[in-house]
């Protein structure tokens, strides 16, 4: 029997055109997800921070998308035939397979106003944002745009002083009666770093209003004194008003602060603040009281000042208290210890002296901001006398009212101790403005309050007759 040989298989042949299969299902995928793997469409959005745009107004932009990141956002405006680019930022894409960095999410701030867009003028004005994601060559760029339209507003309000014979001293105040236009949103004196609102005139006209203000007891100058009003937009009118200034230089004293003094007023004030941080050696601790502690006391008086009621509680001359004055308004105190100066500081009221809890007057007609502990002051009572102008009464032995009460003028409200950094029986006094300390002086003198106060006013201060001390 004859054995048939077949020819031989060639297995190999086979193997490479699985390969060869292989390679070309790869390829058409790596084709696939080229050709056809794009980002989504970015959402993106634009938000101002103002209702219009005027000296400074802030757009908030955000834009994102998640699956292959972002690969641009432009920002332009347009107003009639202006066309500005803002800003234009660029982003690297994740490739189309999927591995690589990416920027999902942005979100920037672009300011628009006459200082950095000048050819702007009042009208619409348009800023349009311009997002792109990642896109491929058969299904292109995905886009995405948001806009907002706003009006274009760089006229100031109308600003016209009215008053005449405005005559501050430095530490001092006065009033200013002035009408503005009805874009006004924010408007008074500005002093420094000091702003002093204003208030409708009481019987006046509807643009008419008043301000009481005052040149801080550190200006030696008027310079940066000025009536202003503000619009919506920070469009700013500003006018210079006072016709004549007295300068008051500081008087300066010198305390002398023993050890025994300090171990009488540093525990005691520490344990009435708990939260004031002790630093472990008396002279230190007392220096921050004197320091660190007066700063935090005097910005709780200017949020107090944040309370004041719009109205006059008062229409007679402020009273002061039957004493004899130990110290005067803005000394400037240098402080040693056995022959080391220690601090600096300026003591910002009159200290007044009598006899031991002698009884206090309240100064005027007004209602009890505060009635407790506060610091360097002690026992203390803040009277509201309206349109941010108090009157503070420190290291009292005894308080006889309580906040809220509304106390007539004259009144006693407790009686002189030597509580906080006092170093002997008496007040502590000073009037208030905004927070700011003035000089009681002038409010102490009704000739001075008829002048420079009510004369300008006329009838939104009915002043009655009075004696100025009690």
């Amino acid at each position: 029997m004859t054995e048939l040989l077949g020819t031989p298989k060639k297995r190999g042949g086979g193997i490479w055109k699985l390969l060869l299969a292989l390679v070309i299902l790869v390829g058409l995928g790596a084709g696939a997800v080229v050709s056809f793997r794009a980002g989504d469409a970015p959402t993106v959005s634009v938000v101002a921070d103002k209702a219009a745009v005027g000296k400074a107004t802030v757009f908030t932009v955000n834009a994102a998308e998640p699956k292959r990141g972002l690969t641009s956002v432009k920002v332009v405006l347009t107003q009639g035939a202006l066309s500005k680019e803002l800003e234009a930022k660029a982003y690297l894409a994740q490739p189309p397979w999927g591995l690589g960095p990416k920027t999902t999410t942005e979100s920037f701030q672009v300011t628009v106003g006459k200082a950095n867009v000048p050819e702007l003028r009042e009208g619409d004005v348009t800023v349009q944002v311009l997002a792109e994601g990642a896109g491929t060559w058969l299904k292109g760029t995905p886009k995405a745009e948001a806009q907002v339209t706003l009006p274009v507003r760089l006229t100031p309000p109308t600003l016209d002083v009215r008053s005449e014979q405005i005559y501050p001293a430095q530490g001092g105040c006065e009033v200013v009666i002035y009408a503005v236009g009805p874009s006004s949103v924010r408007d008074g004196v500005q002093a420094g770093a000091w702003f002093f609102p204003g208030y409708p005139l009481p019987g006046g006209a509807p643009d008419e209003r008043f301000a009481l203000f005052a040149v801080p007891y550190d200006m030696g100058d008027d310079s940066q004194v000025k009536l202003v009003a503000a619009d919506d937009v920070d469009n700013v009118a500003e006018a210079a008003f006072v016709d004549r200034f007295t300068p008051r230089p500081f008087a300066t004293d010198t305390i002398r602060v023993s050890k025994q003094v300090m171990e009488k007023v540093v525990p005691k004030i520490l344990s009435r603040v708990p939260s004031f941080e002790d630093r472990g050696d008396l002279v230190k601790n007392y220096v921050a009281i004197n320091s660190e502690m007066r700063k935090a006391n005097n910005q709780v008086l200017v949020e107090l000042s944040k309370r004041s009621r719009p109205e006059f509680m008062w229409n007679a001359p402020f009273v002061q208290m039957n004493a004899k004055a130990v110290s005067s308004f803005a000394d400037r105190r240098t402080y040693y210890h056995e022959d080391q100066k220690i601090d600096q500081q300026d003591h910002l009221g009159f200290d007044l002296a009598s006899t031991k809890r002698a009884p206090i007057p309240a100064s005027n007609r007004g209602v009890v901001v505060l009635a407790g502990y506060l610091g360097i002051y002690g026992n203390t009572v803040v009277l509201d006398h309206g349109y941010g102008l108090m009157s503070l009464y420190g290291h009292l032995s005894e308080i006889s009212v309580k906040e809220g009460d509304v106390v007539e003028r004259a009144q006693t409200i407790g009686r002189t101790g030597a509580t906080g950094l006092a170093l002997g029986d008496h007040l502590h006094f000073t009037m208030l403005l905004h927070g700011l300390p003035v000089t009681p002086l002038e409010w102490w003198d009704g000739h001075w309050i008829q002048d420079r106060i009510a004369k300008k006013l006329g009838p939104a201060l009915p002043l009655v007759s009075g004696e100025g001390t009690e």
